[in-house]
């Protein structure tokens, strides 16, 4: 169960992003890390007997840095707001397809896929839902992703405006191949992320994007 001082921390560090202020809460910081890892081993142990390709994750390597990269960013906060856990076959370091939670005061939610997929993947993705758009449109149409999802997350960044190369306009599956991201999220209220139904909640979510997550690991 996330704890109520696990939101109060990210909300007073939101407020107060800064090395010292870090410094000088790291005992709450401590807290939040223990929280943090004991609910991720919690969604493993449950979801693990779903999905087996994440039963053995470690924990602590599902979990983000918390330090912000800002060498190439205008903002220079140093640390993230939120904690987001990932989890996918071979670890979150992968390319693989997986599952992720991020835990925000006010932007919680869960979900997964693939995000900004490498060339060669996108290429073999690409293929895969031509070859097989009817599996893949079978998963998208599935009471169990579309009532908890209600489809793909659209950004028109992850969008080609042309049909990508060696795919023509009259595809029956030309929408989708001009994806180059295949992501879902829901989005949890704080009350629910805060109650022992958040667990319950995040196994159902990730439950229903199995077969996704499957369909876009397939090897060929």
């Amino acid at each position: 169960m996330i704890e109520k001082s696990t939101f109060q921390f990210l909300k007073d560090l939101s407020q107060n992003n800064n090395k010292e202020w870090f410094h000088d809460h790291q005992k709450e910081y401590k807290a939040l890390k223990e929280n943090i890892l004991v609910f991720t081993a919690d969604v493993i142990a449950e979801f693990g007997l779903i999905d087996p390709t994440i039963a053995e994750l470690e924990p602590k390597k599902c979990l983000f840095r918390i330090n912000r990269d800002i060498r190439f960013s205008k903002n220079k906060d140093p640390y993230k707001t939120n904690v987001g856990i990932s989890m996918a076959k071979g670890g979150r370091k992968t390319d693989n397809a997986g599952y992720y939670i991020n835990i925000q005061p006010g932007d919680s939610f869960v979900g997964g896929g693939q995000y900004m997929v490498p060339p060669d993947d996108l290429k073999k993705i690409r293929q895969e839902i031509d070859y097989n758009f009817a599996d893949f449109k079978a998963i998208l149409e599935n009471d169990a992703f579309s009532s908890f999802y209600g489809g793909l997350s659209v950004d028109p960044s992850m969008f080609l405006k042309r049909p990508p190369k060696g795919y023509d306009a009259e595809n029956p599956a030309i929408e989708f191949l001009k994806y180059k991201s295949f992501t879902a999220i829901k989005s949890i209220p704080d009350p629910t992320v805060l109650s022992k139904d958040f667990l319950k909640e995040c196994v159902t979510g990730m439950t229903a994007l199995k077969p996704l997550v499957e369909f876009l690991n397939r090897e060929e």
